[in-house]
């Protein structure tokens, strides 16, 4: 017997009857299955309701601003959500991440970018719902257990404040986690305006992590906003 695959559900809040048309069409010819929303009220009622996989969530909504339907969600659900806006500025990324959007994507956007996005996403939900103690990023390898870290079987030296940050990007891993989630985690609250001293431990990190300049990035750094650790 053959074994049909398990479509995703996507739920989509946006007011552009356009961009609804647009992502209807290409995420069911990838295989998703779609419900929509045209308001924050009903994106709220739909997410609750019929618990989509992931939701795709502009900001600029008529009845409310996207970044309250974040908060009013991410208070009783963990559901991947991808805000897809023109707003662009820093700190309207910033806001949306800090309330808990686990990813944002900018208008006009190529459509395979944000198939990526949300392939990224659906694996981080998954990877939290059954979280590993061991967790294989490329070559390099994050026992959370034991503490240890190495690279190709060898342990890297790494110190506690090191590892700690390294420990909070693998829980978010494939997420972006902005300079103040990263600093209130590791630092504590006195330090969430220090993003310069995050920049000198991302930066002993990386040596660590990706000894070889050539090879793929295993952290991303979202300019202005925070770091991205890779979700395979």
């Amino acid at each position: 017997m053959t074994t049909v695959p398990h479509r995703r559900l996507v739920l989509i809040v946006d007011d552009e009857a356009a961009i609804l048309r647009f992502l209807r069409a290409s995420l069911t010819a990838n295989d998703y299955d779609v419900i929509e929303a045209t308001t924050g009220s009903e994106a709220i009622k739909r997410a609750t309701a019929e618990a989509p996989d992931v939701i795709l969530l502009d900001l600029g909504l008529p009845d409310m601003d996207g970044k309250e339907v974040v908060r009013i969600l991410r208070a009783g659900s963990r559901t991947p959500i991808i805000v897809v806006s023109a707003r662009a500025r820093e700190v309207e990324k910033i806001e949306a991440l800090d309330l808990g959007a686990d990813d944002y994507v900018n208008k006009p956007f190529g459509m395979g970018e944000l198939l990526a996005r949300l392939r990224a996403a659906l694996r981080h939900g998954v990877a939290q719902e059954f979280a590993a103690p061991v967790v294989q990023i490329g070559p390099v390898t994050i026992d959370l257990v034991k503490r240890l870290v190495s690279r190709n079987g060898e342990r890297l030296p790494l110190t506690r404040k090191e590892y700690d940050l390294l420990a909070v990007l693998v829980a978010h891993a494939g997420k972006v986690v902005t300079h103040r989630q990263l600093l209130q985690a590791v630092w504590g609250p006195a330090h969430v305006e220090e993003a310069a001293y995050l920049r000198v431990y991302i930066g002993q990190l990386r040596r660590k992590l990706e000894p070889d300049p050539d090879a793929r990035a295993l952290i991303e750094t979202e300019t202005g906003v925070g770091y991205r650790l890779l979700a395979e």
